[in-house]
Protein backbone atom coordinates (compact mmCIF):
# COMPACT_ATOMS: atom_id res chain seq x y z
CA UNK A 1 0.00 0.00 0.00
CA UNK A 2 0.85 3.45 -0.75
CA UNK A 3 2.32 5.85 1.79
CA UNK A 4 1.13 9.81 1.35
CA UNK A 5 2.50 12.79 2.89
CA UNK A 6 0.32 15.73 3.52
CA UNK A 7 0.89 19.12 2.89
CA UNK A 8 -0.64 22.21 3.62
CA UNK A 9 0.05 25.99 3.43
CA UNK A 10 -1.61 27.79 6.60
CA UNK A 11 -1.79 31.37 7.83
CA UNK A 12 -4.59 32.63 10.80
CA UNK A 13 -6.36 29.25 10.43
CA UNK A 14 -7.56 28.80 13.69
CA UNK A 15 -10.95 28.19 13.07
CA UNK A 16 -10.97 26.02 10.08
CA UNK A 17 -7.71 23.91 11.10
CA UNK A 18 -8.70 21.18 13.21
CA UNK A 19 -11.83 20.31 11.08
CA UNK A 20 -9.60 19.95 7.99
CA UNK A 21 -7.00 17.42 10.02
CA UNK A 22 -9.61 15.75 11.74
CA UNK A 23 -11.06 14.15 8.33
CA UNK A 24 -7.62 12.97 7.06
CA UNK A 25 -5.59 12.53 9.78
CA UNK A 26 -6.48 8.63 9.91
CA UNK A 27 -5.72 8.72 6.09
CA UNK A 28 -2.41 10.29 5.66
CA UNK A 29 1.03 8.67 6.63
CA UNK A 30 2.61 12.03 6.85
CA UNK A 31 1.37 16.04 8.10
CA UNK A 32 3.80 18.51 6.87
CA UNK A 33 2.54 22.30 7.63
CA UNK A 34 4.04 25.39 6.55
CA UNK A 35 2.63 28.38 8.06
CA UNK A 36 3.33 32.27 5.98
CA UNK A 37 2.87 34.01 8.86
CA UNK A 38 -0.45 33.54 11.36
CA UNK A 39 -0.75 35.35 14.34
CA UNK A 40 -3.38 33.96 15.90
CA UNK A 41 -3.70 29.91 17.31
CA UNK A 42 -2.96 28.03 13.97
CA UNK A 43 0.56 26.41 14.93
CA UNK A 44 -1.02 25.75 18.48
CA UNK A 45 -3.30 23.98 16.64
CA UNK A 46 -1.04 22.02 14.31
CA UNK A 47 0.91 21.09 17.43
CA UNK A 48 -1.67 18.73 18.31
CA UNK A 49 -1.78 16.68 15.06
CA UNK A 50 1.99 16.92 13.81
CA UNK A 51 5.35 18.36 15.11
CA UNK A 52 6.18 18.74 11.36
CA UNK A 53 5.52 22.73 11.44
CA UNK A 54 7.66 24.82 9.31
CA UNK A 55 8.01 28.58 8.74
CA UNK A 56 7.92 30.65 5.65
CA UNK A 57 7.47 34.59 4.94
CA UNK A 58 4.67 34.93 2.75
CA UNK A 59 5.90 36.00 -0.58
CA UNK A 60 3.07 37.44 -2.16
CA UNK A 61 3.08 33.64 -4.17
CA UNK A 62 0.91 30.74 -3.45
CA UNK A 63 3.05 28.86 -5.97
CA UNK A 64 5.83 29.15 -3.61
CA UNK A 65 4.61 28.57 -0.44
CA UNK A 66 3.14 25.47 -1.78
CA UNK A 67 6.49 24.55 -3.74
CA UNK A 68 7.72 24.91 -0.19
CA UNK A 69 5.24 22.43 1.65
CA UNK A 70 6.14 20.12 -1.17
CA UNK A 71 9.93 20.26 0.35
CA UNK A 72 9.29 18.85 3.47
CA UNK A 73 7.43 15.27 1.81
CA UNK A 74 8.93 11.90 2.52
CA UNK A 75 6.61 9.19 1.69
CA UNK A 76 5.55 8.11 -1.49
CA UNK A 77 2.44 10.76 -2.64
CA UNK A 78 1.94 14.02 -1.81
CA UNK A 79 -2.04 15.26 -1.11
CA UNK A 80 -2.64 18.96 -0.29
CA UNK A 81 -5.38 20.63 1.03
CA UNK A 82 -6.46 23.88 1.93
CA UNK A 83 -7.69 24.63 5.55
CA UNK A 84 -10.71 25.20 5.10
CA UNK A 85 -11.19 22.04 3.25
CA UNK A 86 -12.21 18.94 4.34
CA UNK A 87 -13.36 15.07 3.37
CA UNK A 88 -17.12 14.40 3.83
CA UNK A 89 -17.09 10.51 5.42
CA UNK A 90 -18.20 9.13 1.80
CA UNK A 91 -15.30 10.12 0.42
CA UNK A 92 -13.15 9.23 3.45
CA UNK A 93 -14.08 5.68 2.37
CA UNK A 94 -13.24 6.02 -1.13
CA UNK A 95 -10.25 7.46 -0.18
CA UNK A 96 -8.61 5.00 1.61
CA UNK A 97 -9.87 2.15 -0.81
CA UNK A 98 -7.72 4.02 -3.19
CA UNK A 99 -4.95 4.14 -0.92
CA UNK A 100 -4.90 0.40 -0.37
CA UNK A 101 -5.22 -0.13 -4.29
CA UNK A 102 -3.87 2.42 -6.18
CA UNK A 103 -1.19 1.28 -8.55
CA UNK A 104 2.30 2.79 -7.66
CA UNK A 105 2.58 3.33 -11.54
CA UNK A 106 0.08 6.43 -11.70
CA UNK A 107 1.89 9.69 -10.99
CA UNK A 108 -1.13 11.75 -10.44
CA UNK A 109 -4.76 11.26 -9.00
CA UNK A 110 -7.46 14.02 -10.20
CA UNK A 111 -10.30 14.35 -7.61
CA UNK A 112 -13.41 16.41 -7.63
CA UNK A 113 -12.89 20.00 -5.86
CA UNK A 114 -16.86 20.62 -4.71
CA UNK A 115 -15.81 24.42 -4.23
CA UNK A 116 -19.75 25.04 -3.10
CA UNK A 117 -22.44 23.58 -1.19
CA UNK A 118 -25.84 24.76 -1.12
CA UNK A 119 -28.18 25.13 1.86
CA UNK A 120 -29.69 21.60 0.13
CA UNK A 121 -26.66 19.31 -0.10
CA UNK A 122 -26.48 19.97 -3.64
CA UNK A 123 -23.13 20.31 -5.14
CA UNK A 124 -23.08 23.95 -6.64
CA UNK A 125 -19.78 24.05 -7.87
CA UNK A 126 -17.39 21.47 -9.12
CA UNK A 127 -14.49 20.88 -11.05
CA UNK A 128 -11.17 18.48 -11.42
CA UNK A 129 -7.68 18.76 -9.74
CA UNK A 130 -4.86 17.02 -9.71
CA UNK A 131 -5.00 16.17 -5.90
CA UNK A 132 -2.54 13.11 -4.79
CA UNK A 133 0.20 12.90 -6.78
CA UNK A 134 4.30 11.28 -6.98
CA UNK A 135 6.57 12.51 -4.94
CA UNK A 136 9.53 11.25 -6.73
CA UNK A 137 8.36 12.96 -9.94
CA UNK A 138 9.21 16.37 -8.50
CA UNK A 139 6.14 18.49 -9.62
CA UNK A 140 5.85 22.08 -9.24
CA UNK A 141 3.33 24.33 -8.54
CA UNK A 142 3.10 27.68 -10.83
CA UNK A 143 1.47 30.78 -10.74
CA UNK A 144 1.06 33.59 -8.06
CA UNK A 145 -2.56 32.90 -7.48
CA UNK A 146 -4.90 30.40 -9.09
CA UNK A 147 -1.77 28.45 -9.37
CA UNK A 148 -1.39 24.64 -10.76
CA UNK A 149 0.87 22.12 -10.75
CA UNK A 150 2.43 21.10 -13.85
CA UNK A 151 1.34 17.29 -14.33
CA UNK A 152 2.78 14.98 -17.00
CA UNK A 153 3.05 10.99 -17.12
CA UNK A 154 0.21 8.49 -15.80
CA UNK A 155 -3.09 10.44 -14.49
CA UNK A 156 -6.15 8.81 -13.87
CA UNK A 157 -9.59 10.28 -12.34
CA UNK A 158 -11.29 9.22 -9.16
CA UNK A 159 -14.61 9.24 -7.84
CA UNK A 160 -13.11 10.84 -4.47
CA UNK A 161 -14.12 14.40 -3.62
CA UNK A 162 -12.31 17.41 -1.51
CA UNK A 163 -15.23 19.14 -0.47
CA UNK A 164 -14.59 22.95 0.46
CA UNK A 165 -16.42 24.70 3.27
CA UNK A 166 -15.26 28.61 3.56
CA UNK A 167 -16.45 30.06 6.55
CA UNK A 168 -15.89 33.84 5.23
CA UNK A 169 -14.97 35.16 1.54
CA UNK A 170 -11.85 36.94 1.01
CA UNK A 171 -12.21 39.98 -1.17
CA UNK A 172 -9.91 41.92 -2.47
CA UNK A 173 -6.48 40.15 -1.84
CA UNK A 174 -6.02 38.13 -5.09
CA UNK A 175 -7.05 41.44 -7.17
CA UNK A 176 -3.96 43.20 -5.20
CA UNK A 177 -1.67 40.01 -6.30
CA UNK A 178 -2.79 40.47 -10.00
CA UNK A 179 -2.22 44.48 -9.57
CA UNK A 180 1.23 44.09 -8.63
CA UNK A 181 2.11 41.53 -11.20
CA UNK A 182 0.53 44.40 -13.61
CA UNK A 183 2.79 46.91 -11.91
CA UNK A 184 5.97 45.36 -11.90
CA UNK A 185 5.74 44.63 -16.15
CA UNK A 186 4.78 41.12 -15.82
CA UNK A 187 3.48 38.95 -18.81
CA UNK A 188 0.37 37.66 -18.44
CA UNK A 189 -0.54 34.64 -19.87
CA UNK A 190 -4.11 33.62 -21.09
CA UNK A 191 -4.89 32.02 -18.11
CA UNK A 192 -3.99 34.97 -16.11
CA UNK A 193 -6.41 37.44 -18.13
CA UNK A 194 -8.63 34.67 -17.01
CA UNK A 195 -8.74 34.85 -13.70
CA UNK A 196 -8.29 38.39 -13.28
CA UNK A 197 -11.62 38.79 -15.41
CA UNK A 198 -12.86 36.36 -12.57
CA UNK A 199 -11.06 38.48 -9.50
CA UNK A 200 -12.40 41.75 -11.12
CA UNK A 201 -16.25 40.44 -11.83
CA UNK A 202 -16.38 39.02 -8.36
CA UNK A 203 -14.84 42.86 -7.09
CA UNK A 204 -17.84 44.19 -9.10
CA UNK A 205 -15.28 46.09 -11.84
CA UNK A 206 -17.57 44.64 -14.88
CA UNK A 207 -15.89 46.75 -17.46
CA UNK A 208 -12.73 45.54 -16.50
CA UNK A 209 -13.45 41.97 -15.86
CA UNK A 210 -15.11 42.24 -19.86
CA UNK A 211 -11.48 44.11 -20.63
CA UNK A 212 -9.37 40.57 -19.35
CA UNK A 213 -11.96 38.02 -20.66
CA UNK A 214 -11.56 39.23 -24.20
CA UNK A 215 -7.95 39.48 -24.09
CA UNK A 216 -8.31 36.07 -23.15
CA UNK A 217 -10.37 35.04 -26.00
CA UNK A 218 -7.75 37.16 -28.03
CA UNK A 219 -4.86 34.78 -27.34
CA UNK A 220 -4.36 31.97 -29.84
CA UNK A 221 -2.77 29.92 -26.57
CA UNK A 222 -4.67 29.24 -23.04
CA UNK A 223 -6.63 26.15 -22.28
CA UNK A 224 -9.96 25.69 -24.48
CA UNK A 225 -12.26 25.39 -21.28
CA UNK A 226 -11.19 28.67 -19.99
CA UNK A 227 -12.32 30.78 -23.10
CA UNK A 228 -15.53 28.73 -22.88
CA UNK A 229 -16.46 30.36 -19.32
CA UNK A 230 -14.76 33.68 -20.43
CA UNK A 231 -17.46 33.99 -22.37
CA UNK A 232 -20.52 33.13 -20.19
CA UNK A 233 -18.60 35.31 -17.43
CA UNK A 234 -18.50 37.98 -19.45
CA UNK A 235 -22.13 37.72 -20.43
CA UNK A 236 -22.52 37.95 -16.71
CA UNK A 237 -20.57 41.27 -16.67
CA UNK A 238 -23.04 42.77 -19.60
CA UNK A 239 -26.26 41.71 -17.57
CA UNK A 240 -24.75 43.34 -14.39
CA UNK A 241 -24.35 46.45 -16.55
CA UNK A 242 -27.99 46.43 -18.23
CA UNK A 243 -26.69 45.26 -21.96
CA UNK A 244 -29.35 42.52 -22.40
CA UNK A 245 -27.77 42.41 -26.00
CA UNK A 246 -24.08 42.01 -25.48
CA UNK A 247 -24.98 39.54 -23.17
CA UNK A 248 -26.58 37.12 -25.03
CA UNK A 249 -23.98 37.77 -27.63
CA UNK A 250 -21.03 36.89 -25.18
CA UNK A 251 -23.36 33.43 -24.02
CA UNK A 252 -23.89 32.66 -27.67
CA UNK A 253 -19.72 33.70 -28.35
CA UNK A 254 -19.12 30.40 -25.91
CA UNK A 255 -20.65 28.09 -29.10
CA UNK A 256 -17.79 28.72 -30.63
CA UNK A 257 -15.74 26.51 -28.35
CA UNK A 258 -18.06 23.88 -27.42
CA UNK A 259 -21.38 22.35 -27.99
CA UNK A 260 -24.24 23.86 -25.71
CA UNK A 261 -23.68 23.76 -22.29
CA UNK A 262 -25.81 23.99 -19.27
CA UNK A 263 -24.34 27.14 -18.27
CA UNK A 264 -24.81 28.81 -20.80
CA UNK A 265 -28.48 27.89 -22.07
CA UNK A 266 -29.67 28.61 -18.65
CA UNK A 267 -28.51 32.34 -18.84
CA UNK A 268 -29.79 32.21 -22.66
CA UNK A 269 -32.78 31.35 -20.96
CA UNK A 270 -33.37 33.86 -18.64
CA UNK A 271 -32.36 36.57 -21.01
CA UNK A 272 -35.43 35.76 -22.97
CA UNK A 273 -37.26 35.11 -20.12
CA UNK A 274 -36.60 38.68 -18.61
CA UNK A 275 -37.63 39.95 -22.10
CA UNK A 276 -40.96 38.73 -21.54
CA UNK A 277 -40.40 35.74 -24.61
CA UNK A 278 -41.55 32.64 -22.77
CA UNK A 279 -41.99 30.83 -25.28
CA UNK A 280 -37.85 31.50 -26.59
CA UNK A 281 -36.57 30.65 -23.02
CA UNK A 282 -38.69 27.56 -22.61
CA UNK A 283 -36.37 26.46 -25.48
CA UNK A 284 -33.34 26.90 -24.10
CA UNK A 285 -34.61 26.17 -20.42
CA UNK A 286 -35.46 22.73 -21.56
CA UNK A 287 -32.33 22.23 -23.49
CA UNK A 288 -30.51 22.85 -20.25
CA UNK A 289 -32.50 19.92 -18.65
CA UNK A 290 -31.65 17.24 -21.20
CA UNK A 291 -27.64 18.50 -20.99
CA UNK A 292 -25.03 16.48 -18.22
CA UNK A 293 -21.67 17.21 -17.89
CA UNK A 294 -18.82 14.79 -18.83
CA UNK A 295 -18.50 13.85 -14.97
CA UNK A 296 -14.47 13.25 -16.34
CA UNK A 297 -14.86 16.97 -17.33
CA UNK A 298 -11.71 19.01 -15.38
CA UNK A 299 -13.51 22.97 -15.88
CA UNK A 300 -16.09 24.59 -13.75
CA UNK A 301 -19.29 22.82 -13.25
CA UNK A 302 -22.03 24.81 -11.85
CA UNK A 303 -24.84 21.90 -11.79
CA UNK A 304 -27.78 23.84 -10.56
CA UNK A 305 -27.78 24.81 -14.31
CA UNK A 306 -28.55 21.65 -15.60
CA UNK A 307 -30.81 20.36 -13.00
CA UNK A 308 -33.22 22.31 -9.98
CA UNK A 309 -33.03 26.17 -11.63
CA UNK A 310 -33.96 25.18 -15.10
CA UNK A 311 -36.81 23.43 -13.67
CA UNK A 312 -37.82 26.27 -11.46
CA UNK A 313 -37.73 28.55 -14.34
CA UNK A 314 -39.93 26.55 -16.65
CA UNK A 315 -42.75 26.48 -14.15
CA UNK A 316 -42.30 30.29 -14.38
CA UNK A 317 -42.39 30.62 -18.02
CA UNK A 318 -45.36 27.90 -18.36
CA UNK A 319 -47.27 29.39 -16.04
CA UNK A 320 -47.24 32.43 -17.85
CA UNK A 321 -48.14 30.81 -20.78
CA UNK A 322 -51.11 29.53 -18.95
CA UNK A 323 -49.92 26.05 -19.47
CA UNK A 324 -50.65 25.36 -15.74
CA UNK A 325 -49.73 21.49 -15.82
CA UNK A 326 -46.14 21.67 -17.14
CA UNK A 327 -45.55 24.45 -14.90
CA UNK A 328 -46.66 21.98 -11.97
CA UNK A 329 -44.36 19.37 -13.20
CA UNK A 330 -41.53 21.34 -13.53
CA UNK A 331 -41.89 22.82 -10.01
CA UNK A 332 -41.97 19.22 -8.54
CA UNK A 333 -38.45 18.34 -10.65
CA UNK A 334 -37.42 21.39 -9.39
CA UNK A 335 -38.23 20.05 -5.81
CA UNK A 336 -36.22 16.87 -6.04
CA UNK A 337 -33.37 18.93 -5.89
CA UNK A 338 -34.68 21.48 -3.48
CA UNK A 339 -37.68 20.07 -1.53
CA UNK A 340 -37.93 22.89 1.00
CA UNK A 341 -37.51 25.89 -0.72
CA UNK A 342 -40.09 28.59 -0.27
CA UNK A 343 -40.65 28.90 -4.45
CA UNK A 344 -40.98 25.34 -4.86
CA UNK A 345 -43.26 25.57 -1.96
CA UNK A 346 -45.46 28.48 -2.40
CA UNK A 347 -45.73 27.59 -6.37
CA UNK A 348 -46.98 24.24 -5.21
CA UNK A 349 -49.77 26.06 -3.25
CA UNK A 350 -50.66 27.54 -6.25
CA UNK A 351 -51.02 24.95 -8.73
CA UNK A 352 -52.94 23.08 -6.08
CA UNK A 353 -55.65 25.88 -5.59
CA UNK A 354 -55.62 25.98 -8.99
CA UNK A 355 -56.30 22.50 -9.65
CA UNK A 356 -58.92 22.96 -7.04
CA UNK A 357 -60.96 25.37 -8.50
CA UNK A 358 -60.70 23.67 -11.83
CA UNK A 359 -62.41 20.40 -10.34
CA UNK A 360 -64.79 22.68 -8.76
CA UNK A 361 -65.69 24.51 -11.94
CA UNK A 362 -66.03 20.65 -13.76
Amino acid sequence: MITISLCMIVKNEEETLARCLDTVKDIVDEINIVDTGSTDRTKEIAQQYTDRIYDFPWTNSFAEARNESYKYATKDYILYLDADDVLLEDDREKFKKLKETLDPSVDSVSMYYNAGIDEFGNVTLRFRNNRLVKREKNYRWYGDCHNYLDIHGKIINSDVAVTHKKLRHSVGRTVSIFESKLARGDTFSPRDYFYYGNELRENGRFQEAIDNYDKNLEMKGGWVEDKIFACIYKGDCYRSLGDKTKELASLFQSFNYSPPRGEACSRIGYNFHTRRDYKTAIFWYELATKLYPDPDRWSFVYMAYYTWYPHLQLCVCYYRIGDFQKAHEHNEEAAKYRPSDPSVINNRRLFERLFQKSDAEQ
